[in-house]
């Protein structure tokens, strides 16, 4: 599991949610990064419409498409096609992840992931 500092959210035509993981040395962080821009999906293919998934790790998976995310107290479950995340948001500032959660629940207006609040 990895720890979050903080969530940055955008609910304008892009819909962003980007946790930020600190790093080793604690002065940066990597992002995982879910986003979605309801505007301009009707000139993509069914498949390939939904949030996708960026995670700094794994720069080359970009095209990944959210299809679970879980989140039960201060533990956010996040599942792709071929990955699996867990984050620790326990540190996280309760208005952030109130932020993040209805910025979630917007991507998901067509039902295409599954979004669980525990």
């Amino acid at each position: 599991m990895e720890d979050v500092s903080f969530i940055t959210t955008e609910d304008n035509d892009d819909l962003i949610v980007s946790f930020a993981i600190p790093v080793s040395d604690y002065a940066d962080v990597k992002s995982l990064t879910l986003l979605r821009t309801p505007k301009y999906e009707f000139i993509l293919d069914a498949a390939e419409r939904g949030v996708s998934v960026s995670y700094d790790d794994f720069p080359d998976d970009e095209d990944d498409l959210l299809e679970e995310i879980e989140i039960e107290e201060d533990v956010v479950k996040i599942t792709i096609s071929h990955r699996r995340y867990a984050l620790n948001v326990q540190d996280v500032d309760d208005e952030e992840v109130k932020r993040a959660m209805k910025t979630l629940k917007k991507t998901n207006f067509d039902q295409r992931f599954k979004l669980s609040i525990l």
